[in-house]
């Protein structure tokens, strides 16, 4: 086990925790935003209303969040991926 193997191992879990700090809050947003458009689907699917599919503020604003949540998964997985060349550097 070297200095090398070291700073991957550090440098994998600093991206882990941020990757899963920075995917943690837009996540659980998009997920209540998703569960109000089913609700409201639900809703005018039960009442037997026109559902307007055009483009709404909530919509745009779970494309983003999704996006960001990816962005920080991503983060993560990169970490995890620093982790294994830690182990794998001799």
């Amino acid at each position: 086990m070297g200095m090398l193997n070291l700073v991957f191992w550090l440098g994998g879990i600093v991206l882990i925790a941020a990757g899963y700090g920075r995917a943690r809050k837009p996540w659980a947003r998009y997920k209540a935003l998703k569960e109000q458009d089913a609700n409201e689907a639900r809703y005018s699917a039960w009442r037997g209303g026109f559902r307007d599919d055009s483009p709404t503020g909530a919509s745009v604003a779970m494309a983003i969040l999704k996006r960001q949540a990816q962005t920080g998964a991503l983060i993560a997985v990169l970490g995890f991926v620093l982790v294994f060349v830690g182990f794998a550097v001799r």
